[in-house]
């Protein structure tokens, strides 16, 4: 073992996720969509049980004992698979971002979920534009 942490850990054949058997193969850890975006990062954003922070750490400590070099793709695919939170733990701070994670969850659920009722005194218009605004609403 190269590497573990409480979820992950890294051996000479690859990235292990003991408590569901997932493994990510070292000789396809850099493995792309479309030429540009990272595979893992997105494709684990989908699974309900993966956390980003050690998912990210055990990553980036494989990448650098397999000598693969990380670029710019890698932490965008981060950032568009589970969305930009920072901080650990209870101290993350969201940034209001929906992870592909959520998405996926939604769709195999039925769709999306119900954004709750606007207040009584708010209202959609649309102005001279016809953008979209929120008004307050007399009498409501």
């Amino acid at each position: 073992m190269l590497y573990a942490n409480g979820e992950w850990r890294v051996t000479a054949e690859g990235i292990e996720h003991p408590r569901t058997g997932y493994v990510i193969d070292r000789a396809g850890i850099d493995r792309r969509r479309d030429g540009e975006l990272w595979e893992w990062p997105l494709h684990l954003a989908e699974k309900s049980w993966c956390e980003p922070g050690p998912l990210r750490d055990a990553f980036m400590v494989a990448l650098g004992r397999y000598g693969v070099a990380a670029d710019p793709d890698l932490m965008r695919s981060f950032a568009i698979g589970f969305g930009p939170r920072f901080g650990s733990g209870r101290d993350i701070v969201d940034l209001g971002f929906t992870s592909l994670g959520e998405i996926v969850s939604r769709r195999r659920h039925g769709g999306r979920k119900p954004p709750g009722p606007l207040p009584s005194d708010v209202a959609w218009r649309r102005d001279e534009t016809g953008d979209r605004r929120r008004v307050a609403v007399a009498g409501r």
